[in-house]
């Protein structure tokens, strides 16, 4: 990947991307070159204290690939974000994160200053300067892991807000009625369309657990059940997107996480988001993520620097 035409920062950047089931770190040059890349399943059923220790471990594994006594920079994307004027993380699907002040914690383990954003912010920030994004004006990104998240970008910059949670599509309720999210409403975006999400409602349909991969893989061998789950999915999909897109018309969506490797989403579940966005012409592109499910991990790196092209007007100093 070239990364050159954004990466201007005067020393190398350490990127960590904080994920559901995985935690990858990467350790940028001056011009942009990958020094160091490393991969670990991230240890969600050991809490905080689990969380905080990988991450740290991570930036020191990286720190110390960082050629002689150079500085660098830090940054850290989460499935959550930080609260503006407490500094605690709020928001997060890793619910051990919550109330957590992780920012402070890791500059005092580290002795270092680094820099928190929202991973769906970290993506949208990278598929829109070296993705799939390029060249369009206002660019919704979308994570479909684990959990379900989103970002805006405008003319290059991501839009954060003073909640910071521009582009949380996740926890739009859709479904009064439906599944509880860990939010404390009901219906979410997130318990419909995320890998988690379905994942729950077929083992509370069916009493049988079974993963995303299972589930989309037997659909299209056509077992009933699966099929029947499957076709839910994509019609939820279709339902979601399309609302968004009619309130915010972006010029393009990005489409990344684990979920955006279904090749059905950019067929049939493009078809569905047609039926329900508010357009009987809609063009809106639908596009596949280009940086694969790195492209996270680099957005971190990026907003480590003060180059990083993110809102900056909220910032708590």
């Amino acid at each position: 990947m070239n990364t050159d035409s954004i990466y201007n920062g005067g020393s190398p950047a350490i990127g960590i991307d904080l994920g559901g089931t995985k935690t990858e770190a990467v350790l940028l040059a001056t011009d942009g070159t990958v020094l160091w890349r490393q991969r670990r399943p991230t240890p969600r059923a050991h809490g905080y204290d689990s969380m905080l220790s990988i991450v740290t471990g991570m930036i020191r594994d990286a720190a110390a690939h960082v050629p002689g006594d150079t500085s660098y920079t830090v940054g850290i994307g989460i499935p959550g974000s930080l609260d503006a004027s407490s500094s605690l993380v709020r928001n997060a699907n890793s619910t051990c994160l919550i109330g957590r002040p992780l920012q402070a914690d890791i500059e005092q383990l580290l002795g270092c200053s680094v820099q928190i954003r929202n991973d769906a912010n970290c993506f949208t920030l990278a598929e829109c300067h070296a993705g799939a994004g390029r060249g369009y004006g206002l660019v919704f990104g979308v994570i479909m892991g684990t959990g379900c998240g989103g970002g805006i970008c405008i003319d290059g910059v991501v839009r954060e807000g003073p909640h910071r949670i521009a582009g949380e599509w996740g926890h739009l309720s859709v479904a009064p009625g439906g599944a509880e999210c860990y939010c404390g409403n009901r219906g979410c975006v997130e318990t419909l369309i995320s890998g988690s999400g379905v994942e729950a409602a077929f083992f509370r349909e069916h009493g049988q657990r079974m993963s995303m991969d299972e589930i989309v893989a037997q659909a299209r061998e056509g077992e009933t059940r699966c099929k029947d789950a499957f076709d839910r999915f994509l019609d939820d999909f279709g339902r979601c997107l399309g609302g968004v897109i009619s309130i915010i018309d972006p010029d393009a969506v990005v489409l990344g996480g684990g979920l955006s490797n279904i090749d059905e989403l950019y067929a049939v579940g493009t078809e569905r988001v047609k039926r329900f966005a508010f357009h009987d012409k809609l063009q809106t592109p639908i596009l596949k993520n280009q940086l694969g499910d790195s492209a996270g991990v680099f957005g971190a790196a990026w907003i480590g620097q003060s180059i990083n092209k993110i809102d900056q007007r909220y910032l708590v100093s």
